[in-house]
């Protein structure tokens, strides 16, 4: 079972630790094939590459379906990936969240290939999802790799969505990445959507982050390559 167990032998109530860990020394052409593969049988949710100035910084974070899965992945700390030993270490969930927003952000700056909104600049990056800038699109990270449409339909009962712009990310290969993109009616839905972060699809509880059409249409390409 990857899912977390809350309850400690004392029968009191222990709030599980977030189930992240990073990485550092990774090869610099690695992708999260390669992570997958670096944690094959352990049940990965996200994978995160750092960027620095647009280019891989050899760092990544990798989130679990739960706290055991972590305690088994420290355990390949050191272990190599092509000619490189990399190093796996524990880390709090704020450090996840901000290398999040930074992604997020940077991103922007790519935005002009699709003459969509000018990039931000380099120094609004924020740390807090409320802080960050919303359009009436959200992405979705940490889905079971099987959920279909529906779920998400089900999961968005109580807000105006647009049924027929919900885009489910996959990689090349097909397989389902655990994101998907969501376009509400309005910016103002979507922040009120915000409600449901962190509440469960099946088996897992899903986090919600503001996105933008370019993202979402970017995702979409990938997923069709």
């Amino acid at each position: 079972m990857g899912g977390y167990q809350p309850y400690g032998y004392g029968g009191g109530y222990q709030p599980p630790s977030f189930p992240v860990v990073r990485l550092r020394g990774l090869p610099f052409n690695c992708t999260d094939i390669d992570i997958f593969k670096f944690f094959a049988g352990l049940d990965i949710v996200d994978v995160l590459l750092v960027n620095k100035n647009g280019r891989f910084s050899g760092e990544a974070f990798v989130l679990f379906a739960g706290s055991m899965q972590v305690e088994f992945a420290l355990q390949r700390d050191r272990q190599n990936m092509g000619r490189r030993y990399v190093e796996v270490f524990r880390c709090k969930r704020q450090d996840y969240y901000h290398a999040v927003a930074a992604e997020v952000n940077y991103e922007g700056i790519y935005d002009n290939d699709f003459h969509g909104s000018p990039p931000p600049s380099r120094a609004k990056r924020f740390n807090d999802k409320d802080q960050m800038e919303y359009t009436e699109i959200l992405k979705l990270r940490g889905l079971p790799f099987s959920v279909k449409k529906p779920e998400i339909v089900e999961f968005f009962a109580d807000f105006k969505i647009v049924e027929d712009r919900i885009h489910i990310a996959c990689r090349p290969d097909g397989k389902a990445t655990g994101e998907a993109y969501v376009e509400f009616a309005s910016v103002e839905e979507a922040k009120r959507a915000m409600c449901k972060d962190k509440m469960m699809i099946g088996s897992r509880y899903v986090e919600l982050f503001p996105s933008t059409p370019d993202e979402a249409r970017r995702a979409e390409s990938r997923s069709r390559q």
